[in-house]
């Protein structure tokens, strides 16, 4: 075989030359593999371990029992839910000793170096198996203190969150910890764990405490969930699901006790308003249609007691009472909100909702549960769906142009409904990193430290916006924007630069990929605003850049200029370079021809496309390392040039557009002859990069990968401008 597959399985064979087709089938896949998929809505306990920005729990154990002495054992329980077998990163930062026990087997014990410095930083990866996994930490109370910092070793990566084990707490949010103990159990002790779930017993000897005292009961519902943060004449809300089982709906009565004056609201109408000094039962009439509804209770405090209490419907009637929204962990039917001021409470017609933040900036307000510190908090746990990061930027714009381009609307939905749900919850991202520490969702936005985690992203989030309007859009694009030109580190003259990174070698340094995660953004932000210092930012980047990196012989990038040793790596990897190519085409056209960079950005874009263009392989395709033939023949780069170049013939920038063309249809013939099989999987996409100054870090340890979110988009937009250019020559 010439390519990845054999000629039998190729798009090329099946789509019968249709590059329609073979756009349908890719997106098709990537679709299928990756349904919509909301956040998991889970119960969280404000007792429990705070998570720091890194997603790691801060297990102090030492603060938790002050009285404990040195020798003792405290145990901390999670459990993990893996959709498949695999490895995943853990780190931990240690107060004392620590031992890592994963679903029985010891996978980490600290040493010396570990207990005593406890900013020092341990990683290691454990198996995980499909389903449930159990992880328990066993800490010594020793004179340093007790406990550790642990959670993920990956925060881009791998945002972990665990789950309480135990029936009574089942699907919040949260670890379980034990009290101080003179003796250690045995491995094998802590491996039998799991058992205890079976025969469902929790223990007494577990905390955080989880039930309200009977004081607290006695105070009245909203009193006891809103505590010491009511007083008389805030105004605080419930919701709840009523069920209509019967075909030509139900008549009933809506029974309890209250304290304190409410009105209740069905699907978002107010059927009821109860008397101002309301104490003690009520009873309300209801009709009810067949189906689901929603009822919103808005009450207002009184001085004393602040309760409200809604009895079951009577047997037999057809009606039951079911949580308004799918909480996991959720004790019971109901969901509280509050308090506001009077001034400040929204109205009850607009609560019924799961995607906002309710109130005035600083007494912001979310869902919370009738148990003692309870919030309610959403967690992505879908493998892509929903998720924020820079690979699936590129996707999505893919998808989201092929919709467009084929005007088959649910691709564009797809794309856009997917950056809809993280941008619908951008403000709460925000308030929830606030209140505690690392968000569920929207990490990377929420927790922004390099171009990474928004140009990307943001750009196709931007794009679709001006398909669709898009909730948050707007705001999270002001978000992007500040961090990108008052944050992010620049060097004097300008230039993006990674003052730090996730790991010491990328430290002071200069990527070709963040001209990407940078440019396209900042020119589609200046579309959305007019506001022209945005496009003449990201043009100057280009030329800021050419100046480290370009290599004049050869007409290409190296990858990485290395401040560290002020020089670049020497090899010209070729997803970096498509990086440069894709990004130029973008700011070229957007740049007015009379501005004064644009003709620097098109001699750069000639200069780039003459040295690229020699450096095609004899396949069609190019190459992991551009200057090296017997590295693998790698998609992404190969999708990048395709698209910039036909977007040169397109816009008139190549002056030898034949010869262009030419390339960019070899190559796109050979993406689906060698990279595409009939099922729509890309194969030779180089999985995400480090870097080296040796080349054969990136020919042979940075291997390609099936699918990888890196060159799905991209060749989805290579093929799109394929179409065009076909259609512009009579093909």
């Amino acid at each position: 075989m010439r390519g990845y597959i054999h000629e039998m399985e190729s798009i090329a064979r099946s789509s019968g030359g249709s590059t329609e087709q073979v756009l349908e089938t890719v997106a098709n896949r990537y679709i299928g593999a990756n349904p919509q998929e909301p956040p998991v809505y889970r119960v969280h306990d404000g007792a429990g371990f705070r998570r720091l920005a890194d997603c790691r729990y801060d297990m102090n154990l030492g603060e938790r029992w002050p009285e404990i002495r040195d020798g003792q054992f405290v145990y901390a329980w999670g459990k993990l839910w893996c959709a498949r077998e695999g490895e995943l990163p853990f780190a931990v930062s240690c107060y004392g000793p620590v031992k890592v026990f994963v679903n029985g087997s010891r996978q980490f014990a600290s040493n010396l170096n570990d207990d005593v410095f406890p900013d020092r930083r341990a990683v290691f990866r454990a198996r995980m198996l499909k389903g449930w996994n159990h992880l328990v930490l066993e800490f010594t109370a020793t004179g340093t203190g007790c406990g550790a910092v642990f959670g993920t070793g990956s925060l881009k990566g791998a945002p972990l969150h665990f789950l309480s084990p135990g029936p009574a707490r089942a699907g919040r949010e949260g670890w379980i910890y034990s009290a101080p103990q003179d003796e250690p159990w045995t491995d094998a002790a802590a491996a039998e764990l799991a058992a205890l779930e079976e025969e469902g017993a929790d223990g007494p000897g577990w905390f955080p405490r989880r039930e309200w005292t009977a004081a607290e009961l006695a105070a009245g519902s909203f009193a006891r969930i809103l505590g010491a943060e009511a007083a008389p004449g805030q105004t605080a809300f419930a919701w709840t699901g009523l069920r209509c089982g019967r075909a030509g709906g139900a008549k009933l009565h809506l029974a309890g006790t209250a304290s304190g004056a409410f009105a209740l609201y069905l699907d978002g109408r107010e059927f009821y308003r109860s008397p101002e000094k309301q104490e003690g039962a009520f009873r309300v009439p209801l009709e009810l249609a067949y189906g689901r509804h929603q009822l919103v209770v808005r009450s207002i405090c009184p001085a004393a007691k602040w309760d409200f209490r809604l009895e079951a419907p009577e047997a037999g009637c057809g009606i039951r009472l079911e949580k308004p929204y799918p909480v996991e962990g959720l004790p019971d039917v109901w969901l509280y909100l509050g308090p506001f001021a009077p001034e400040d409470a929204p109205a009850a017609e607009d609560v019924a909702r799961m995607d906002s933040v309710f109130g005035p900036t600083g007494g912001k307000r979310f869902w919370r549960a009738d148990l003692p510190e309870a919030a309610v908090r959403p967690y992505l746990e879908a493998a892509l769906y929903g998720r924020w990061n820079y690979p699936l930027g590129v996707t999505l714009y893919g998808i989201l142009k092929t919709g467009e381009e084929l005007e088959k609307s649910h691709y564009v939905d797809y794309a856009a409904d997917h950056i809809e749900q993280c941008t619908a919850l951008h403000e709460y991202a925000l308030w929830d990193t606030e209140q505690f520490g690392a968000p569920g969702i929207n990490h990377q936005l929420a927790l922004i430290d390099s171009l990474d985690d928004c140009g990307s992203f943001g750009a196709a989030m931007l794009t679709a916006h001006a398909a669709r309007p898009l909730a948050g859009a707007r705001e999270a694009a002001e978000h992007i924007a500040h961090y990108i030109t008052h944050v992010q580190d620049r060097l004097p003259d300008g230039a993006l630069y990674r003052v730090k990174g996730t790991t010491d070698f990328m430290m002071g340094t200069m990527w070709c990929d963040d001209l990407y995660m940078s440019t396209p953004f900042l020119g589609k932000y200046y579309a959305l605003t007019g506001e022209l210092s945005y496009l003449e930012d990201a043009a100057r980047q280009f030329l800021l850049y050419k100046e480290r990196m370009f290599i004049p012989g050869q007409q290409i990038m190296h990858h990485v200029f290395d401040h560290k040793f002020g020089k670049p790596n020497g090899v010209p990897w070729g997803r970096g370079n498509g990086w440069v190519l894709f990004s130029l085409t973008e700011i070229l056209e957007l740049m007015p021809a009379d501005h004064a960079l644009y003709q620097p950005l098109l001699a750069f874009f000639r200069e780039l496309c003459q040295g690229y263009l020699r450096l095609q392989g004899p396949n069609g395709l190019w190459h992991q390392v551009l200057t090296d033939h017997s590295s693998y023949q790698e998609a992404s780069c190969t999708s990048m040039f395709i698209y910039a170049f036909s977007r040169g013939i397109r816009f008139g920038w190549l002056e030898e557009p034949d010869v262009y063309a030419e390339a960019a249809l070899r190559a796109w013939e050979a993406l689906t002859e060698l990279c595409i099989d009939k099922q729509g999987n890309v194969y030779g996409v180089c999985r995400g990069s480090g870097y080296s100054f040796n080349k054969y870090y990136y020919k042979d340890q940075l291997g390609w990968q099936l699918n990888d979110t890196h060159g799905i988009g991209i060749v989805l937009l290579a093929g799109i401008e394929c179409l065009k250019l076909a259609r512009s020559r009579g093909c």
